[in-house]
């Protein structure tokens, strides 16, 4: 048994847990209850389990909690607490861009992990490499490229 701690969503927590190598994923999920962070591929394709860690975008699914011990992480459920995150959520809205939905918080949160980090809209739109099955991919960048009072 191991005890890591680490701040999430601006909140300091501790957890314990069997293995140290546990997917961050699987803690935010079955420890935490945090289930707007989904499980996709599991090998870090799809990036529909993408999170902040430290203000990256990170797949939780291959991020160990031994990992991100003493760091920050964002997930989802923390996103509309920024005026940007809640702007993006605003803009995904706007132009309809969930269909099954399923993808759509690690795209969110890769996104606004790019953009906050001052990438311009026009880089995020075309660099996201998250996929969607739905192929909603025209509309996410809409979405992006829409967003008032980012450069």
């Amino acid at each position: 048994m191991a005890q890591i701690s680490f701040k999430l969503n601006g909140v300091a927590r501790t957890v314990t847990v069997d293995n140290i190598e546990t997917p961050l994923l699987w803690v935010l999920r079955d420890l935490l209850g945090l289930t707007g962070t989904k499980y996709g591929c599991g090998v870090e394709i799809c990036g529909a389990c993408t999170v902040l860690v430290n203000g990256q975008p990170e797949k939780s699914c291959d991020e160990s909690i031994g990992e991100v011990a003493g760091k920050s992480v964002m997930t989802i459920e923390a996103l509309n607490s920024d005026p940007l995150g809640a702007k993006l959520q605003a803009a995904w809205l706007q132009h309809q861009v969930p269909q099954c939905g399923f993808c759509q918080s690690g795209m969110l949160m890769a996104a606004y992990g790019r953009l906050k980090a001052g990438e311009s809209r026009a880089s995020t739109a075309s660099g996201l490499s998250n996929i969607c099955q739905c192929g909603t991919f025209q509309r996410v960048k809409e979405a992006i490229l829409s967003l008032p009072g980012v450069a």
